[in-house]
């Protein structure tokens, strides 16, 4: 990545950001972090209450990059075809025709995803994973870009099925929107409209792969892969941990390093990249063990630990 290109890109991203910040109000660090994943064509997995804008979030952010938006309500009897579509026989033409399923779209919204069941949530995680839908031996890609936003309730856990810990493993990062200050609160009450109406594009679905293709050349200095790996072992090690994160979670955090340096404007990641994101990026990659979930430990607090006793590296920044 050149320098004028690393400029393009932070102030793409900026745009991308500002536009998407119309729509939620005072939420930036979480757009930011939506719009990381998006860049590194990961998918995040948003934890919050009912009524805190996560649908706001897919609509403006598809909206912001030309795309195209679906948002599918998960249930426990919504079967993989309600997802991936279905082959239906056409006596008109006496052939075999793929109807595409919601999750054609740039961004898709899987509302309580723990709603539905394991079945089913393992058709989305699986075209997640690999980009495309095979459905009767035919390969159909979703496109680029693609990207899941699943959320799930921290209350009324009755009726659902937990996410498995693999499973969450394959969500690039885990954040939350939360309750607007109450500023915006009143802004947003005062307006009482759908933000995301009047939201215009900045960018197109081609400029996207573009910003991902230009962030996979940032540079990452070896200082700085050693240093994600000791907070890997550091997690792992911790005695409140009975499983730490996976050299996935250290490929994760280099993704998202490597876009989070480029929206700043370099060519190069430094430590405090890695110190910013390795809260969303590892800590729902982590295992308590029973002693100390049973004692209130949160996998945030123990990211913490880890960042606090293990020495960042010193980079030169050029």
């Amino acid at each position: 990545m050149t320098p004028e290109q690393s400029a393009w890109f932070a102030e793409t991203f900026d745009a991308l950001v500002s536009n998407v910040g119309l729509a939620l109000l005072g939420k930036e660090q979480t757009i930011r972090l939506t719009l990381t994943a998006m860049v590194a064509e990961g998918h995040v997995l948003l934890e919050d209450a009912p009524g805190t804008g996560k649908t706001s979030l897919a609509k403006a952010i598809s909206a912001t990059v030309q795309g195209t938006h679906n948002r599918i309500q998960f249930t426990p009897d919504l079967l993989p075809s309600d997802v991936t579509g279905v082959t239906i026989y056409d006596q008109g033409t006496q052939r075999f025709e793929f109807h595409p399923g919601p999750i054609f779209a740039s961004v898709v919204l899987a509302d309580e995803i723990n709603r539905a069941s394991p079945k089913t949530q393992a058709a989305l995680l699986e075209v997640m994973e690999e980009g495309n839908v095979t459905v009767d031996g035919i390969t159909h890609p979703v496109g680029r870009p693609f990207m899941v936003i699943a959320t799930q309730n921290p209350i009324e856990q009755a009726g659902t099925y937990r996410l498995p810990e693999a499973q969450l493993d394959r969500f690039l990062l885990k954040t939350s929107l939360g309750y607007p200050d109450r500023a915006s609160a009143i802004e947003i009450l005062a307006g009482a409209k759908d933000r995301t109406s009047v939201l215009t594009a900045r960018i197109t679905t081609q400029a996207v792969g573009t910003m991902a293709d230009l962030a996979t050349t940032v540079h990452i200095e070896e200082a700085v892969v050693d240093y994600i790996a000791r907070l890997l072992e550091g997690t792992r090690e911790d005695g409140r941990t009975a499983l730490g994160a996976s050299v996935r979670g250290g490929l994760a955090l280099v993704r998202c390093a490597k876009v989070w340096a480029a929206s700043q404007g370099r060519e190069f990641v430094l430590p405090d990249d890695i110190k910013q994101l390795a809260q969303p990026v590892l800590a729902h990659r982590i295992i308590l063990d029973s002693e100390a979930e049973f004692a209130g430990v949160t996998q945030a607090e123990v990211v913490a630990r880890v960042l606090e006793v293990t020495p960042p590296p010193t980079v030169r920044a050029a």
